[in-house]
């Protein structure tokens, strides 16, 4: 990542908002996306513990994307009605996917669960990196398509090219992306990854 446009971005915004995401105006924006809230949910619905309950953990896993603020509202009824028509043993294989990308062999879980929605159509980048970026909010990423494409493009990222299906080469590059370039910046603007990103995406604008 360009390392002065960063900086330059960082300037702006803070010349804007003086506190950063404590600033009375971002916190007005940052009640939308009741990200605290979020974060618990996933954690507590997602343990090693709750995912033993797999028709719970497939429900859970509808709620979050549903009341995610960062899902588009076109995917959360496709993704409830995909879920609900699953077989008893798909149901058990999209919980223990999301087990190992969570708690396990990230790779195959991630793959797993792509393969599982592309069967119909549903392999969406914001399906599959919603949850983990809530469960791990300071280590994954949300990878929302017109944010990520934008990042790559202002601030000149090299070799790395953004696809439509989700792949663990792009996920695991963008994330390193993320986590390198907001320790580049000040703590107030990147206590998460997602807060960073929506820092990210409020400079390009």
């Amino acid at each position: 990542m360009d390392r002065l446009k960063l900086k330059t971005a960082e300037a702006m915004f803070l010349q804007r908002f003086p506190g950063g995401f404590d600033d009375p105006e971002m916190q007005v924006i940052a009640k939308r996306h009741r990200m605290d809230k979020m974060i618990t949910f996933a954690q507590d619905s997602f343990s090693l513990s709750a995912l033993e309950d797999v028709n719970k953990s497939a429900d859970n896993m509808v709620k979050i994307v549903s009341r995610s603020s960062m899902v588009s509202m076109f995917e959360k009824p496709k993704f409830r009605d995909f879920v609900g028509c699953l077989s008893a043993a798909d149901r058990e294989f999209l919980v223990q996917s999301l087990g190992q990308l969570l708690h396990g062999d990230q790779q195959s879980g991630f793959e797993a669960l792509v393969d599982l929605m592309q069967t119909e159509k549903l392999a969406k980048w914001s399906l599959v990196s919603i949850i983990p970026a809530y469960f791990s909010p300071n280590t994954e990423v949300f990878v929302k398509p017109t944010t990520a494409k934008n990042i790559i493009a202002h601030f000149e990222v090299p070799n790395l090219v953004y696809r439509p299906l989700p792949s663990w080469h792009f996920y695991t590059a963008y994330r390193d992306l993320i986590n390198q370039s907001k320790k580049l910046v000040e703590p107030e603007l990147s206590r998460t990854n997602a807060a960073f990103s929506g820092f990210l995406m409020m400079a390009m604008g």
